[in-house]
């Protein structure tokens, strides 16, 4: 490997999977109506314009009044916009937080969706499961809701000030102290959501932010290029033009240096591994808006630090930053593009539709979610056979343990995870728990027996699946994201990305029916709110 790299300051990321489209010479009739026919496909990357989204904010408000009962509202609450971001084609996803006598309602947020011009389309998501009608007087104090919090972690750094709120991500709506505690737990750093119950004092439910997933570039070949900023003698690994994207050690600074050429291409060495991430966190951001139509990991034009050297076999995201350690033999970062990939997907998972709730269900949904923006990541990176080639496999570059891939999403069980769903999956450490969706997504994408690519096996339903491409399957598991409510379930997201197939793809079944196939492939059946096609 070259011992150093030159890194533009203000370059452009190239990336193999994006071409610039050839002229189209319109010689006969034909070529011509090919043409038309070529300009008339609308750009997947479309954001609505200032009035239709004011529009689209016009009619949610209408549609929330209207619909007040399917939605379980009553008349001691109110709704506040607190998220509106578009996806592919434009459509717009706003999300309104519920609070009930002033309280806020974990777990009572709700989602509508719109065209790009602001029109309604589809139904409107709420995972708040019963009317709340409880009384608000907490007979636990502040202070002890505190200490009963701490006490959840081994190593505690601080607390936040807990806040009063109502818990109704089940059938029993209940009045908690939510206390978010950071520090680590055995094997891991922890930002704890912890819910107190305010009647009795018992901790009934919590949530970690932190999910773990398992220049001069050591995995993606050289010369890379990557966007930092600086100029004369002052250089920084910050991508000013991704605001909040930068990378560095442990305490959170962005590298720097007095040129604009980082790493030596080593295993080893931190700066190159921050080659690696910024790398694959750009190109990460181009195929989010390329072909899922979103801007940035937020969805709002935002993004996230990267810090390197962890002292851990590990990567993570901790909800606010990602943080990447390295592997047992301690010969490599783990920074390859799929590891990055993944842990910005948590981010996209957190920045999409509502909180998702707690559980192993959820979770594993989460790092599956993480799981399929890897892939995404690779496949619109395109990469040559001698690096890293697109696949669906998780972290086999790095080979974190020893043992190659940590996922297989073609075949969970080939890593012991469960390949579709069962009713142990809600008990199912996390990252086996990904298993049964990462299969749908494969099967979704690329069917049951794709040219040049592994074969897989269906648990239900019909044996043989074509699969419709990996860009659709994305832009289709991102819209169904969106609209992502509290618990998230394996039976939501079959609701979810069915409905999305059919916003998306509404002149014909192709896509809806894929949907459905893959889910009823791993074992997720179709329920009677279902949409149908056509």
């Amino acid at each position: 490997m070259n011992p150093k790299v030159k890194l533009g300051a203000v370059a452009v990321l190239v990336v193999a999977a994006m071409t610039t489209p050839t002229a189209v010479n319109a010689a006969t009739p034909a070529d011509a109506a090919a043409a038309r026919t070529v300009s008339a496909e609308p750009p997947v990357y479309a954001p609505p314009d200032a009035e239709a989204r004011n529009r689209a904010v016009t009619t949610a408000n209408a549609t929330l009044a209207a619909r007040s009962e399917a939605v379980l509202k009553g008349q001691n609450e109110k709704f506040t916009l607190t998220r509106n971001i578009a996806g592919a084609y434009g459509l717009q996803y706003l999300t309104y937080a519920r609070t009930y006598r002033g309280l806020p309602v974990y777990g009572g947020e709700v989602i509508v969706s719109t065209d790009r011009a602001g029109e309604l389309v589809g139904s409107v998501s709420s995972g708040q499961q019963s009317r709340i009608t409880i009384d608000v007087t907490s007979k636990v104090d502040a202070a002890t809701a505190t200490a009963t919090a701490r006490a959840q972690l081994p190593v505690v750094e601080s607390a936040t000030a807990p806040k009063l709120l109502v818990h109704a991500t089940t059938t029993t709506p209940r009045l908690a102290w939510e206390v978010v505690v950071t520090g680590a737990t055995a094997e891991a750093p922890s930002v704890l959501h912890v819910f107190v119950d305010a009647l009795d004092g018992s901790v009934f439910d919590s949530y970690d932010d932190v999910h773990a997933g398992t220049g001069n570039s050591y995995y993606n070949g050289n010369p890379v290029t990557i966007q930092t900023s600086g100029s004369g003698s002052s250089y920084s690994m910050t991508d000013t033009t991704r605001p909040g994207l930068r990378c560095g050690g442990q305490n959170g600074s962005a590298y720097t240096g007095t040129d604009d050429s980082w790493g030596n291409g080593s295993g080893t060495n931190l700066e190159t591994a921050c080659v690696d991430a910024l790398y694959a966190a750009q190109t990460e951001w181009n195929m989010l808006s390329a072909w899922l139509g979103r801007n940035g990991f937020t969805g709002s034009g935002g993004a996230f630090p990267a810090r390197v050297g962890l002292s851990a076999v590990n990567a993570y995201w901790n909800g606010s930053y990602t943080s990447f350690g390295r592997n047992s033999a301690n010969t490599r970062q783990a920074t390859p593009m799929d590891v990055v990939g993944h842990e910005y997907g948590h981010g996209i998972f957190q920045y999409s539709g509502g909180s998702g709730g707690s559980g192993n269900e959820a979770g594993g949904l989460n790092e599956s979610t993480g799981d399929i923006f890897g892939a995404l990541t690779e496949h619109y990176a395109n990469q040559p056979a001698s690096l890293d080639p697109p696949d669906y496999l998780v972290g086999e570059e790095v080979n974190l343990t020893g043992s190659g891939e940590i996922r297989n999403m073609y075949n969970p069980s080939a890593k012991g995870h469960p390949n579709c769903y069962s009713s142990s999956i809600p008990s199912t450490a996390v990252h086996a728990a990904a298993g049964p969706q990462n299969h749908w997504f494969y099967l979704l994408a690329e069917g049951t027996n794709p040219v040049g690519k592994p074969a897989s096996t269906v648990c239900s339903g019909p044996t043989t699946l074509t699969g419709i491409g990996i860009q659709k399957a994305g832009r289709i598991f991102q819209a169904g994201l969106n609209t992502k409510t509290s618990p998230w379930t394996h039976a939501k997201a079959r609701l979810a990305t069915v409905a999305a197939a059919k916003t998306l793809y509404p002149g014909g079944c192709t896509e809806v029916n894929a949907v459905k196939a893959a889910w009823t492939a791993v074992n997720v059946p179709a329920t009677s709110s279902e949409v149908s096609c056509p």
